[in-house]
């Protein structure tokens, strides 16, 4: 398997509009793990919202939305002490980005949130 960095690498020398795709991706991630930040300090305030991420998973398994990977990876972090969830939401590892793009957190940050944290983010 190519690691992300070696892939990312090799579309650089492609170059042209691979380029392009890459940097939008790198920004992809970086809107994500803003917005995970700024979920994981809601969940500070408001530790009830990680049931309506249980239940997203429970949708998820019954009706295949997600990969069963990605929703047993999600029951094991939500079953952590809340800090622990946090900080695993903001991680910059491999896995962490992996379930930010298939987080079961989706309407815990309104519209105009959304919004500001997309403006915000290069």
């Amino acid at each position: 398997m190519v690691s992300r960095d070696a892939g990312r690498a090799a579309a650089l020398q492609r170059g042209g509009g691979t380029l392009a795709l890459v940097d939008g991706h790198r920004s992809a991630e970086r809107r994500s793990l803003a917005m995970h930040h700024a979920i994981a300090d809601r969940l500070r305030a408001d530790p009830s919202l990680v049931s309506v991420a249980r239940k997203r998973l429970v949708q998820w398994r019954a009706t295949g939305r997600a990969h069963l990977e990605y929703v047993d990876a999600w029951e094991r972090a939500l079953a952590l002490p809340l800090e622990d969830l946090c900080a695993q939401l903001v991680d910059l590892g491999e896995q962490a980005l992996a379930l930010r793009q298939v987080s079961p957190f989706a309407g815990v940050l309104s519209a105009p949130e959304r919004w500001r944290i997309i403006k915000s983010v290069a």
